[in-house]
């Protein structure tokens, strides 16, 4: 994948031909490259569909020497960037990666993600919080290609996603804070999820089935009508549920267009997602007939120029319902009803991006509305209004808030050292001032396998309208809270070589006005509360074997080792917290591939988790006790065989059938049994 520009500083590049290594990227930044043979064309870099795999060989002042086009991720910035100069840590799971597992849905697969804490309440992850470096489910931005698609009300939604596991091409994992990068709420970092690209020839269907009537069955394809690509993928998904009051159902349905001109490129998309399940104790053990029900809807278009300088208009909406019933058939005559939300979110973004002289300028403002109608939070309506679809049911209640952001971000490289720095300038209706949030980011290649890197950057989240303004007999919002706001430092070192990868980070955050739900001593109330301080400091290290044939191995068997330790500290230890001190103290993630025979591969996933903090212990309608949470081991199996345009797969979740707890009282399911069968016509 080569770009052209008129404004070059180095010296003519000659593109040779493609080579089979990682993916094409961006070495022809900012140089005059006179095209040799180049078969593939040319793309533009501002799409986030993946690059063409390969190398160049380019001559230079008459000598030949070949230049490695490393991976693309887009995460890291508001455009990609090459990734041997990645100067963040971030972590790709690839399509191949995704056909490899057991077909269980994204935050299954996001498990696997060193420094990612996924906590599930349900089966195959139907409600799940994810957190990444010790961090609140609430502290996590979710984007889908690249736009914002979280939820105001509370993190507990981010997952309720409008794109099912067919449809994605990758998902990109950046770890540490992203404000002057994405804006508020990216605390400990964010989650891309890139779909296909739409046009791909690409048709297929599917169906898996397990234990406890576990089913997922989806189509989806990829096509073009004239020059206008289009996707489109459904899929639902139903279980009885692994214990009384676990069952659930899941709809997705998604869409995405893409229509190239001569000067500007549009890109649509559409989603759709509902859930509904049974939800026994995921709240408070006290009532185990608890259910909700969830709609999502989304939609964004942006346009984008296809030269140098780039510029790119988006605009965006996302509508969430959420009905939760604490008792799910009979009621008892205290009950007053059923909690009824409903948010809006509407937002729009300007963007600019040159490559000359000076680097990489990237430069924008965002615009963000959040709003709310509820029964339970924000503040008095004067008229109640109807809830759509429900029988005598009132939203009483409404909040809303305004956002703008403008950053700006300066990239460049001096021989083998790497600078990018700038910020973020954030306005919000909530604040009664302007806040900035600067970033330096600071890169060294030693040699072609080594590079450093250091990072220091500031940040912020804001809190949700469940911290501002829940209520119940065991809860209380505040609605003075402020933002959290946090100071990261980060330094790591990265390795590469044919058949090994290595890369090791330390970092530290000192946190301010950390949110969080805690309990003094005494009292039987949960209160959302600003903490003075709240530090984590952590290590992180892996190592990705790749070995060759001629150790004796297939080509494509693989072999992954991931560590992550966290440790917090906090001013109020007389509270007892809810979810701030609840992280992920010990990780260890082993992965390992092979292929059999050409068309069989069996894949294999262990992981131990080591919880810090506890619980209070939910026994004969009571609570009794506090615990801590039990270290455990989880392992999961999976191994496809290819027929043709067929793929059948069969595996387990959890296949020692552990017992264990991740969030306080929710027991986990045991040994899960699954199947499938797909077929596919097209080429990936």
């Amino acid at each position: 994948m080569l770009c052209l520009f008129k404004n070059a500083i180095s010296s003519p590049l000659t593109f040779k031909r493609w080579t089979r290594k990682a993916y094409a990227a961006f070495n022809s930044l900012s140089r005059v490259v006179r095209i040799g043979v180049l078969w593939l064309g040319c793309s533009m870099i501002l799409q986030t569909a993946l690059a063409q795999k390969g190398s160049d060989t380019v001559a230079v002042a008459g000598s030949v020497r070949e230049v490695e086009l490393e991976e693309v991720v887009v995460s890291a910035g508001r455009v990609p960037v090459v990734q041997s100069e990645l100067m963040r840590v971030v972590q790709v799971i690839s399509r191949a990666e995704i056909e490899r597992s057991v077909n269980a849905g994204i935050p299954s697969l996001l498990q696997n993600v060193r420094g990612v804490d996924v906590r599930t309440r349900g089966p195959k992850g139907i409600q799940s919080d994810i957190g990444i470096r010790g961090g609140t489910f609430d502290q996590t931005l979710i984007l889908l290609n690249g736009i914002n698609i979280s939820d105001p009300q509370t993190g507990h939604h981010k997952l309720n996603l409008p794109v099912d596991l067919q449809s994605v091409e990758r998902i990109e994992v950046l770890s540490g804070p992203g404000a002057r990068i994405f804006g508020p709420n990216a605390f400990n970092g964010a989650i891309n999820i890139i779909t296909r690209a739409p046009g791909e020839p690409l048709f297929r269907a599917s169906l898996t089935a397990g234990e406890y009537g576990y089913f997922v069955g989806g189509v989806s394809g990829g096509f073009a009508t004239g020059n206008l690509g289009h996707h489109l993928s459904i899929s639902r998904a139903g279980s009885g549920g692994y214990i009384h009051n676990t069952d659930f159902r899941n709809m997705h349905l998604f869409y995405r267009a893409n229509l190239p001109g001569e000067q500007l490129v549009w890109d649509l998309q559409a989603g759709f997602n509902n859930k509904a399940f049974g939800a026994n104790s995921f709240y408070t053990p006290r009532f185990p007939e608890q259910f909700e029900e969830t709609q999502t809807r989304f939609a964004s278009i942006q346009t984008r120029t296809r030269n140098n300088p780039w510029f790119s208009a988006t605009v965006y909406w996302r509508q969430h319902h959420d009905r939760f019933e604490l008792f799910r058939n009979e009621a008892p005559q205290w009950y007053a009803g059923h909690n009824f939300h409903r948010s809006d979110v509407a937002g729009a973004s300007l963007g600019f991006t040159r490559v000359g002289r000076i680097g990489k300028t990237n430069a924008g403002i965002d615009m963000r509305y959040e709003h709310i109608f509820s029964n339970v939070l924000g503040e008095l309506l004067n008229q109640p209004r109807e809830v759509r679809g429900e029988e005598n049911a009132l939203f009483t209640r409404a909040y809303d808030r305004s956002h703008f952001s403008a950053f700006a971000e300066q990239s460049y490289h001096l021989g083998r050292l790497s600078i990018s720095g700038g910020g973020l300038l954030y306005v919000s209706s909530g604040l009664d001032h302007i806040d900035f949030f600067p970033g330096l980011d600071l890169g060294f290649q030693f040699n072609p396998n080594w590079r450093w890197y250091a990072t220091a950057n500031r940040t912020l989240r804001l809190p949700t309208f469940t911290d501002l303004f829940y209520r119940d007999p065991s809860h209380q919002g505040n609605a003075n809270l402020l933002p959290e706001e946090a100071f990261t430092l980060e330094t790591g070192v990265k390795a590469s070589w044919a058949a090994v990868a290595f890369d090791i980070a330390g970092f530290h955050r000192y946190g301010r006005n950390l949110i969080d739900w805690v309990m003094a001593p005494g009292e039987t109330i949960w209160r959302s509360m600003n903490h003075t301080r709240m530090d984590i400091s952590g290590v992180e290290a892996g190592v990705l074997l790749r070995p060759q044939e001629n150790w004796g191995f297939a080509s494509n068997a693989t072999l992954s080792v991931q560590y992550a330790y966290i440790y917090a500290e906090i001013d109020q230890s007389d509270f007892r917290s809810r979810y701030a001190l609840d992280q992920l103290r010990h990780t260890l993630k082993i992965a390992a591939g092979y292929e059999i025979l050409p068309s069989l591969d069996v894949n294999l996933s262990l992981t131990w988790r080591d919880r810090n903090g506890g619980y209070m212990l939910f026994e004969n309608n009571a609570f009794t006790q506090m615990v801590d949470f039990e270290p455990f081991w989880l392992t999961d199996l999976n191994i496809r065989y290819r027929i043709g345009q067929f793929t059948i797969t069969a595996g387990a979740t959890n296949i020692f059938n552990t017992q264990f707890v991740s969030v306080a009282n929710v027991r986990q399911p045991g040994r899960w049994f699954i199947g499938g069968l797909a077929w596919q016509w097209g080429q990936e």
